[in-house]
This record gives C-alpha cells, structure tokens and sequence, in this order.
C-alpha cells in the first residue's frame, strides 16, 4: 500500500509539473497569424520559437520540415510535438512528415511555393509594421481571366488598384508589374508579400503614389529542371521565357484598355524577385521605350558583368548619360545573407556610371521578408519623374 501512494504521489507531481509546464509554455506563446481561424497550434513564443502539435495517434512517426528537419514527441493521447529552434523572422514555408509522406499542416493556412502548395507560417519581425494591416484607406486586389494566345489557354493575374480608385472615376494611376520567382505563382504578392497592405500603409503616410500594381504568372511556377538530355544552358533560356511576349503583347494591352491608367514608359514600372529579377533584366533592359524604373529584388543578372557590361542588352550600359535619362530608377535589392553579388554588379555599373540604388535587408536570405523590405524601398522612388 506505501508503495502505492508513492507511485500515485510520483505520478501526480509528474503530472502537475507538466500541466504547470504546458501552461507556461502557452502564456509565453501566441498563435502564430497565419493558423487557420480558431487554432490554437502552431504557437509562436517570445524567443521566435514554434511549437507544433500533430494529432496523428496511429502514426509511428511525424516530423516537422521548417528549415530543419525536427523530429516530434508522441504522448499518451496520441498528440504528437515539438518546440523548434529560434526561427529568423518573417514567412518561411514548412510541411508535415507522417510516415514518410509530407503533408500540408491542416492547421495552417497554404501557400503556393517550392512548385506546390505549403503551409506557411508568420514569425514576427521587429520592424513589420510596414505591413501589418492598419486603420487606413484600403485598395482592393481583383483576379482577372484572359485567353492568352502565347500559351493557347486562359490565364489569369491580379490587379492591385489603389483607395478611391473607384470614386474618381477619371483619374489615371502609373503601373507598376511586379512578378514573383521561380516555384511560386500570381497569388503570391499578394498572400505571402503582403503587397496591398505595404502599398496601402505607404500611400497613407504620403510616402508613395497611387498606383496600380499588376501580378501576373511568370511562366516560372514550377522548379526549374531540365529534360533528360536536355542542354542546362538552352533549358534555362527557355524556362519563363514565354513571359516576355504575354506581357509585352498581351497583359500590358489589357491593363491599358480594361483599367484607368497613364500609358506613357514614365508611367510604368517592372520589378521582380528571383527569377523575377532576372524577368526583370531581360524583359526591362530590352525594352526600355516601354519602362522607365526598374526593380531587381534577389534577381539573378545572367551576365558577367566585369566583361559584359558594355556589350549586354545591345549595349544599354554602353552609353551610362543615355540610360541615367531613361531609368529614373534602377533598384537593386538583396538579403544580407544571399552574398555579395547583388553589391559586386551595384559597385561595377556605379563605376560605369550607371545610377542604380543598392539595398540590403539585414539579417535575412533569400526569403519573402526581403522582398517585401525591397518593396518597401522601391515603391517610393516611383513615378516621381
């Protein structure tokens, strides 16, 4: 019997010290923003750790893939956890490992990223009051469908106009296409940039103009990967490079006739991250009677530009008078962990006396708190000309 009433007692100490743990653990955490409404889990807490709770009671193993592969704990009822490592701020993608098979987390919301859907979570950054929602006016996005005769099917993007776009109903607004990188699609300015919220908070403390911002697919949603055989260098010139005629001849004569905008290249923009940049070099610099800023966020610039620069383009860096005139703005944007080579192209076409704005987010790769940093950077130097 004394045996007994020390094993109960054991077991009701034990007990108590992990219901006093668990309660800790969820006063020093709060649900992470991106949680499907009335979810408790994934829990964020003070030291931008996650905590995940898996409800998985006949699996034999469950794992959490979020920038390292954490292995969870089974209880008695079946739930599985684990608390990560501090995680670096901003929205990383992640997915659940049952048995071997990666699942999207159902207490999350998903996000198209990686060539699939993901979940995604939010860890808060110290300076994302630049785009977290506030009491101001707000724009709208709208989704559009076309039939697109490049890739015989229809298509579809999204259009950001501004607040009161639809009250002065004979104001034109600039344009800024802004494109996403390779394994993501359309939706993901708006959902994992949170573009319309950094456009909104910065036309509201009158530090950019009213615009409308164009997200269309950049024929890049799918990860970059050769056919077998296929020569890398020709697979690469080939991958998105549909895009440049569906904007050039087809999205850019829809926005000019289907919404209220100025039409004139010191009325357009183009921008994008990753892949996007790298849109961005071909598609701009090749057009430059079309866009007047142009905006490279992590951009991958397919040239050496220690021997190619006079020569790249037909020559658009060859005369630097010529192209100061025409780009009132030429942004490049990386993260301070992706390297040095986004500064090394900066520092050469400075010498070349190329005008172009270097920025660097700190503490970050290559990752969407960057790119929504660059935007929040790029969209004020806009259609000031």
């Amino acid at each position: 019997m004394k045996n007994l009433l020390l094993i109960l007692t054991c077991l009701f100490v034990i007990s108590s010290l992990c219901i006093a743990q668990s309660s800790d653990l969820l006063k020093d955490s709060k649900q992470a923003s991106t949680n499907i409404r009335g979810e408790e889990f994934p829990r964020v807490d003070s030291q931008s750790r996650v905590i995940f709770r898996v409800d998985a009671p006949d699996a034999n193993k469950v794992q959490v893939d979020i920038l390292h592969v954490y292995d969870m704990t089974k209880g008695k009822d079946g739930i599985w956890t684990v608390t990560t490592n501090p995680l670096p701020p901003g929205f990383h993608y992640y997915y659940l490992m049952i048995d071997g098979y990666r699942f999207a987390d159902p207490a999350s919301e998903s996000f198209y990223g990686v060539g699939r859907m993901m979940s995604g979570i939010e860890i808060p950054a110290p300076d994302q009051d630049f785009y977290m929602p506030k009491n101001v006016p707000h724009g709208q996005i709208s989704e559009c469908y076309y039939l697109s005769k490049v890739l015989n099917a229809f298509s579809r993007f999204y259009v950001y106009t501004p607040p009161g776009y639809y009250k002065n109903i004979k104001k034109r607004y600039p344009v800024l296409y802004l494109q996403h990188g390779m394994g993501e699609d359309e939706t993901g300015w708006g959902n994992q940039g949170k573009v319309n919220i950094i456009i909104d908070n910065l036309i509201a403390e009158g530090k950019c103009k009213p615009m409308i911002i164009v997200m269309s697919n950049g024929d890049c949603s799918m990860m970059f990967k050769p056919k077998p055989g296929q020569n890398v260098n020709e697979a690469r010139k080939e991958f998105g490079a549909k895009f440049t005629p569906i904007l050039l001849h087809e999205i850019i004569p829809y926005i000019d006739s289907h919404f209220r905008v100025l039409t004139g290249r010191n009325d357009r923009a183009l921008a994008g991250l990753s892949w996007g940049g790298y849109q961005t070099f071909q598609i701009g610099l090749s057009n430059l009677d079309k866009f007047a800023y142009l905006g490279a966020f992590s951009g991958f610039a397919p040239f050496n530009p220690e021997k190619d620069l006079k020569t790249v383009y037909n020559g658009v860096f060859s005369n630097s008078k010529e192209f100061n005139k025409k780009v009132h703005a030429f942004f490049l944007g990386i993260g301070s962990e992706e390297g040095p080579r986004m500064q090394q192209l900066s520092d050469l076409l400075t010498k070349a006396g190329i005008n172009n704005t270097y920025y660097v987010s700190p503490g970050t790769a290559h990752e969407w708190l960057t790119w929504r940093r660059c935007l929040y950077q790029f969209a004020p130097m806009l259609f000031k000309n």
